[in-house]
């Protein structure tokens, strides 16, 4: 059996499966690409997720792997927009109405959907309201935003249209450390930001928060913590730092995961226990890895008649995805910012959004893998009885050598069968960016091996 102490607890974060990278062009599979109302026609459409990126930021963390660039020449803004307007009308035209179309919850991110001007933000909640029927006053609605244009007029307009849930990337109050993380801010200007999102009273505020940046120490750790519980946060992240290929990191010839030392390993395992044990004795609670609530805190998540593990999602601009239970879909992906800028010029120019142009095709294995992913990665766990509802099967059934390791690991809890859960241990949370890529399929880790970095 493989020793606890040697698996490596940072390999790759586990936000959605199967990676974008997994994914190839529609149109070489054998039926091409296919109708976005042949893919919908027949799914539930009365529970959706309604998702709108925004690929502009006014600069590029040296962290940051996400398809989105810095500024907008040109009017592109407009462009995009206009893009956007004519995607939101194509899909939903594609939706048809011979079932009922609901959305259950709605997001605004990007890169850093504030980029957009005060005038921009309420053409976009017209485009989810307006053209797609989203009623952004009374579904949970979170929004992105950056300490540079948290600012009063913008905030002002995400209040007014229903605006349940913000969140803003500080990263870190201490300025050496936001500058060794290429993310030039000045602390001054992220609390007046905070202070502008807390006047506007959206009910849930959101803060990120990144460990183990270079020459940060557990002290100075603690001490943006403490800076981020001082707004009271209904919700806190606590991201660990990766350095991915043609970051601005990357560039700059930091260590990235597959040269990293068991000592950077070692640094934040360390940063996020203290991190975690602080915020346990000071009344939040963990909802996952990464995110802890407040415990008096409102759920910014709405009623449980949404399941990312079953529900689809209509995923709107470039750099969106769209769930559905047999394929998900896009449009290409980038890093390097070049490659990047490309793909957002040939979005703006699309007039026919009928079609998905890159995505995979999910069988039963990978709807299995994907359910048990999205459950087991969260502090309350899976329940058994809705996996054996859906797939006829235990997961101890279909993945009886991944949960063996699992288990030898002691990255399970050992009490959750008696509460019918397939449920991790704190160490197993712990190492949920470990556990999460042993549950990839030999296909997926494939297409993924496989993908050219560009």
């Amino acid at each position: 059996m493989t020793s606890r102490h040697t698996v490596r607890p940072y390999r790759s974060y586990v936000y959605a499966y199967p990676h974008k990278t997994a994914y190839s062009r529609l149109a070489e599979h054998p039926a091409g690409r296919p109708a976005l109302s042949e893919l919908w026609a027949g799914e539930r459409k009365d529970a959706l997720s309604l998702y709108l990126h925004i690929p502009f930021c006014e600069v590029r963390c040296g962290f940051c792997n996400l398809f989105t660039r810095i500024g907008a020449p040109d009017e592109l803004t407009t462009r995009y927009l206009d893009a956007l307007d004519r995607q939101a009308t194509a899909v939903r035209d594609a939706l048809g109405d011979a079932e009922p179309v609901r959305f259950a919850a709605a997001a605004f991110g990007g890169g850093t959907p504030t980029f957009l001007t005060a005038g921009e933000l309420e053409r976009l909640c017209d485009i989810a309201e307006k053209r797609m029927g989203a009623d952004l006053r009374s579904v949970p609605l979170s929004v992105e935003t950056s300490p540079s244009t948290a600012t009063a007029d913008r905030l002002a307009v995400l209040a007014d249209r229903g605006t349940t849930r913000i969140s803003i990337g500080v990263q870190s109050f201490v300025e050496a450390e936001a500058r060794a993380a290429v993310r030039p801010q000045r602390r001054a200007d992220v609390e007046a930001a905070l202070g502008l999102i807390r006047d506007s009273r959206i009910p849930v505020l959101s803060i990120d928060l990144i460990y183990g940046i270079d020459g940060q120490s557990e002290q100075s750790w603690i001490g943006s913590l403490d800076a981020a519980l001082r707004w009271r946060p209904e919700e806190l992240y606590l991201y660990p730092l990766y350095v991915r290929p043609l970051t601005g990191l990357g560039r700059l010839g930091a260590a990235d995961e597959a040269t990293a030392d068991a000592a950077w390993d070692e640094q934040r395992l360390r940063l996020y226990r203290a991190g975690r044990d602080h915020l346990l004795d000071r009344g939040y609670e963990q909802v996952s890895m990464r995110m802890f609530r407040r415990a008096d805190a409102p759920r910014a998540d709405g009623p449980d008649d949404y399941a990312c593990q079953t529900d689809g999602m209509i995923g709107l601009g470039c750099g969106a995805r769209s769930y559905t239970s047999r394929l998900h879909y896009s449009f290409d992906y980038a890093v390097e910012m070049r490659e990047v800028r490309a793909i957002i010029d040939g979005y703006t120019a699309t007039e026919d959004f009928s079609r998905a142009e890159v995505g995979r095709f999910t069988d039963g294995d990978e709807a299995r893998r994907r359910h048990l992913l999205q459950s087991v990665l969260q502090a309350e766990g899976l329940r058994v009885s809705e996996y054996r509802e859906r797939f006829g099967t235990d997961p101890g059934e279909d993945f009886p050598d991944e949960l063996a390791r699992f288990e030898a690991r002691g990255w399970l809890d050992a009490t959750a069968a008696s509460t019918g859960r397939l449920r991790l241990s704190p160490e197993g949370l712990a190492h949920s960016d470990a556990l999460g890529p042993d549950l990839f399929s030999p296909a997926v880790r494939a297409a993924m091996a496989a993908y050219e970095l560009k």
